[in-house]
């Protein structure tokens, strides 16, 4: 046969995955476009958001698949990149980028035909599903689409969004028809900044697809990079359910443990001591409490509470964790007011040090940290704040939230030390000011052994 003057041939059609008898179909498509479902190495793979997901995704397969080309709408974050500067901190190796693209073009993204799309899902004002970075993403990759390509959803989502929001945009974009021209599939990410043990390519990857023969080509390409192993989830909805189930038990489990803190502190018990002697039990699960932000626990749990509440469920658990978990800025600025007036006699006035603000230890991103939220409260009530951070941005402290960051040699003249977040040897630094004129050591995470605090000196901790 001959359409626009380009040979075809029988073979299957991606509308028809269920089909008994492929060689019955004929395939009306050009033969450059049948070649749907070839290994991954011939697959020209495209990720779609740089941030620390997408960044790490794109350079796992760029070690494999020299020439996967990194996409970001950012063009600032693009050169950064180039120059090999990244504010998460997630470029510490040489040749960290080796065999990676990098555009803000969408035009480069137009000879791919596997697409990943790594974008954050945050929530709005309202905590409700803010989707206008997957709503852009969307109209970038449909316009970019060419029949026989693959969409891979990376971003954690409610169930139902792959199919029923995200494939519906991609085909007005596209002006293709999911199913026949391209297919869905959805990976969600397992991304852990900072913790070096569990990695892309050490954490087992799940994949899901609208057909098997798609699930097929996400295995090839995921299954080349992933030493862990690919798990074929039944559908994308149990994959998107699955993903997004995994932080809010985190966040519930986390919440528990927030909560019996808040009961510790009223009753004059120490919650680390509590927390040990319920870890001598075989079963005991070891959960912590401590300020919940990051990217995940302190969102995900939302997009679930949401697609309940659509269905006429009310998620009364989800959003009892999220209650107690979003009030412990307030409660922990409160502890450490009350620990300063009984202390020092006073709060207001009182130099306080800082170490640590990123949302985690060891990692540099300072976004949905929960950190500044407590001493946004501790300044508003007159407390001097010196603040200590070697890993964080000095310059996105000061845009995002106002704080001036300041070397450990500026630990001067302090009356009390406000352990936040321990990243490596924040600890040994506090330790090394106390006594003398500091005399309260706030210690959030229970970081330092209580054996190791000097005498005179007052310990406060979750």
């Amino acid at each position: 046969q001959e359409e626009e003057g380009k040979e075809t041939e029988p073979g299957w059609s991606p509308a028809l995955p269920g089909e008994a008898n492929p060689a019955s179909v004929v395939c009306t498509l050009p033969l450059a476009s049948l070649r749907l479902y070839p290994a991954a190495s011939m697959r020209r793979i495209a990720v779609i958001g740089l941030g620390y997901v997408g960044l790490a995704v794109a350079r796992a397969f760029a070690r494999r698949f020299p020439g996967t080309l990194g996409f970001d709408r950012d063009a600032a974050r693009v050169a950064g990149l180039r120059s090999g500067v990244d504010p998460t901190g997630a470029l510490t190796e040489a040749g960290a980028l080796a065999g990676l693209r990098l555009s803000s073009a969408p035009r480069d993204l137009a000879e791919h035909d596997f697409f990943v799309i790594a974008v954050p899902t945050p929530i709005d004002a309202a905590q409700q599903p803010d989707l206008s970075a997957l709503e852009e993403a969307a109209t970038t990759v449909g316009r970019a689409l060419r029949p026989g390509a693959v969409v891979v959803l990376e971003s954690t989502v409610y169930p139902g969004l792959s199919e029923e929001w995200l494939g519906p945009r991609l085909e007005r974009a596209a002006g293709l028809v999911r199913g026949r021209d391209f297919t869905l599939g959805y990976s969600p990410e397992r991304i852990n900044p900072g913790d070096l043990a569990h990695g892309f390519e050490q954490v087992k990857k799940v994949i899901a697809a609208e057909d098997e023969r798609t699930l097929d080509v996400l295995e090839a390409c995921y299954g080349a990079v992933v030493e862990a192993g690919i798990h074929r989830a039944p559908s994308i909805r149990v994959a998107e359910a699955a993903k997004v189930l995994e932080n809010v038990q985190r966040d519930l489990n986390v919440a528990l443990m927030n909560e019996l803190a808040r009961i510790c502190a009223r009753l004059g018990l120490d919650t680390n001591d509590v927390l040990a002697t319920a870890a001598t039990k075989w079963n005991f699960l070891p959960f912590r409490p401590g300020l919940v932000g990051g990217h995940c626990i302190g969102v995900d749990p939302y997009y679930l509470a949401a697609k309940a509440q659509a269905l006429g469920v009310e998620p009364r658990m989800i959003l009892a964790g999220r209650a107690v978990n979003d009030g412990m800025s307030a409660f922990v600025a409160e502890s450490v007011l009350a620990r300063l007036e009984s202390v020092l006699g006073s709060a207001r006035g009182a130099r306080l040090g800082v170490l640590g603000i990123a949302f985690k230890p060891d990692v540099a991103d300072l976004r949905n940290s929960r950190v500044p939220d407590v001493l946004a409260a501790l300044r508003a009530a007159g407390v001097e704040l010196v603040v200590h951070d070697p890993r964080v941005d000095p310059g996105l402290a000061a845009r995002l939230h106002g704080l001036e960051l300041v070397p450990a040699a500026a630990l001067t003249g302090l009356d009390a030390l406000f352990l936040a977040v321990p990243h490596r040897g924040l600890a040994e630094l506090a330790l090394a000011h106390l006594g003398e004129r500091t005399r309260l050591l706030f210690d959030l995470s229970g970081a330092v052994e209580r054996a190791r605090i000097p005498t005179g000196v007052t310990l406060w901790r979750l």
